[in-house]
């Protein structure tokens, strides 16, 4: 999953960058609010965490901002102002949730994946589509209740389609959040495709001319 992190304090931001990334988010760091107001209109994220303390726009202005022209990523705001009515100005801005500094990075992360399987209209760790099993939370996957082995790539492409809900993903779409600023051209993202269907069969990722991928026989949400 592709995540926006904003926070203007670089020792924090790269220990949160790295313990993201160590728990297999693709994460896109920025450091003022008038570039992460920018990034969230432009590009496509999974999910926001957002400092409210930030240069040249604050936080909540930033959130503002984006909820009122019809963004709906789910935002989870991080500062070090604790108090409830602080808590209440980013629910009523439009966060899904709240983290006080200072915090634990697991329990961030558990809050992250939580809000991305409900955005996507889930409430457990394990999709099922057709003879595939896979666990979001184990980054692993079965066939016809087989382990699969998968490369880490491999796996965020199967993640993508999994939480598109049936919609087609293109070649473009999925080469953007597999590889963040440094995007995947289409033709490698061919080559996965195709290198996938040998291990999970053909008929389970399946090509929609003119639209992109699909992943065949995604049972309902749960």
């Amino acid at each position: 999953m592709r995540l926006l992190l904003v926070e203007d304090d670089p020792v924090i931001s790269m220990a949160l960058r790295l313990s993201l990334e160590a728990a297999g988010f693709l994460v896109e760091a920025c450091a003022d609010g008038e570039k992460a107001c920018t990034l969230g209109h432009d590009e496509d994220f999974d999910a926001v965490i957002l400092d409210l303390g930030l240069p040249r726009l604050d936080g909540l202005s930033v959130l503002r901002d984006w909820r009122q022209s019809g963004r709906s990523m789910p935002v989870i705001i991080l500062s070090a102002r604790g108090s409830w009515a602080e808590k209440v100005a980013g629910i009523e801005a439009g966060a899904d949730d709240y983290l006080a500094k200072p915090f634990e990075p697991p329990e961030l992360i558990a809050r992250l994946r939580g809000l991305i399987r409900r955005a996507a209209g889930r409430t457990g760790n394990v999709i099922q589509a057709g003879r595939l099993s896979l666990d979001l939370f184990r980054a692993t996957a079965t066939y016809d209740g087989a382990p699969v082995r998968l490369s880490p790539l491999e796996f965020r492409l199967l993640d993508l389609l999994a939480n598109a809900g049936g919609r087609p993903l293109s070649a473009g779409e999925l080469g953007e959040h597999l590889h963040g600023t440094d995007m995947l051209d289409a033709n490698a993202v061919e080559a996965l495709v195709a290198r996938l269907r040998r291990k999970i069969g053909a008929e389970t990722i399946e090509t929609r001319r003119g639209f992109g991928y699909v992943l065949r026989g995604l049972a309902d949400p749960s």
